[in-house]
């Protein structure tokens, strides 16, 4: 029997279901062969859905939609809403090749997005979805349902040609490296939400998950948490990962923050040319980040000053729906 979700039918050779960890494969595989014929590469990695799969705070029973092909029983499309803070804003996720199933899963996802903000009461929530700016079927399905582009984001990458010079620590600066007590994570994620509070898309996770999500994250490890000082305080801070290593040989700088009284100091520089110069000493090829372009700070003319290129461009959309 076909599935309705808010007058859409999903064609009747496909079937849903929530996802589970042991899909992560599966999702793995529609996943890259999706991103391989927007962007002509996977940009996807195994460990990084099975991560997904296992988020804190992701209700994989209620906000997650598995659309398999009955034929062969292989995944033909998913979906995700995830809530962030006191859920209002929840961030979509939607991947498939049959524009059918895409609808679908659009309409399902914000279907959910709606109860959720009913759950907790809002008048109205604030959607986002990312894609690939080359996504031209998801960038016209969004459009049909009413998002608009809120910003545009690229991935940066500067390659190291042999060994990269270490940057002096600015004055009255002082290098922690690596957050392995309560009181330095603490620390760190203050500077984090105080860098980042306002920027699109950000809302601050509740401690405990935050420090949750990066544990069960694959191959994470508190020592690639940087924090500059200043006077004692937390002021900035650099968050690293392996996401790139396999597939580019690049590190990866996941976060990078100042907060605002801070900023102008030299410190996110500071922060920047230490990656560089560690991942060169690593035997790396290159250094690798995204930016909002639309950032409220000068984050993206600083990247492009220190020798960093867009490599890829993804576009972040949002949509606000009232709750009936």
């Amino acid at each position: 029997m076909p599935v309705l979700t808010a007058g859409v039918v999903l064609p009747d050779h496909y079937t849903v279901r929530p996802p589970e960890p042991t899909d992560a494969k599966a999702l793995f595989e529609l996943l890259s062969d999706y991103n391989t014929s927007v962007i002509g590469f996977a940009d996807c990695r195994l460990d990084e859905v099975a991560d997904c799969l296992v988020e804190p705070g992701f209700d994989r029973a209620a906000d997650g939609w598995l659309v398999l092909d009955a034929g062969n029983g292989g995944p033909a499309g998913y979906g995700t809403a995830f809530a962030k803070g006191d859920w209002q804003v929840i961030e979509l996720e939607v991947t498939a090749q049959d524009p059918a199933v895409a609808d679908w899963l659009i309409k399902r996802t914000l279907r959910r997005a709606g109860e959720m903000g009913r759950e907790r009461g809002h008048a109205e929530v604030t959607v986002d979805c990312c894609i690939f700016g080359a996504d031209e079927p998801m960038r016209a399905l969004l459009s049909d349902h009413d998002f608009t582009v809120g910003t545009t984001y690229h991935r940066m990458r500067i390659d190291h040609a042999g060994d990269v010079a270490a940057p002096d620590v600015p004055e009255g600066v002082v290098v922690r490296r690596g957050t392995f007590d309560d009181a330095s994570r603490w620390a760190a994620h203050e500077a984090i939400i105080d860098s980042f509070q306002g920027q699109f898309g950000f809302v601050a996770r509740p401690h405990d998950e935050w420090v949750e999500a990066l544990d069960a994250r694959v191959g994470f490890d508190w020592s690639d948490i940087t924090v500059l000082e200043v006077d004692g305080r937390a002021v900035a801070v650099r968050v690293c990962s392996d996401m790139f290593v396999e597939g580019e040989d690049c590190g990866y700088i996941g976060t990078l923050g100042v907060v605002e009284e801070f900023r102008g100091r030299g410190l996110a520089r500071f922060l920047l040319r230490d990656a560089f110069a560690r991942d060169a000493a690593a035997g790396l090829a290159g250094t690798i980040l995204n930016v909002d372009t639309n950032n409220p700070t000068p984050a993206l003319g600083l990247y492009l000053s220190v020798g960093m290129k867009p490599t890829l461009v993804f576009e972040g959309w949002r949509r606000i729906l009232p709750i009936a």
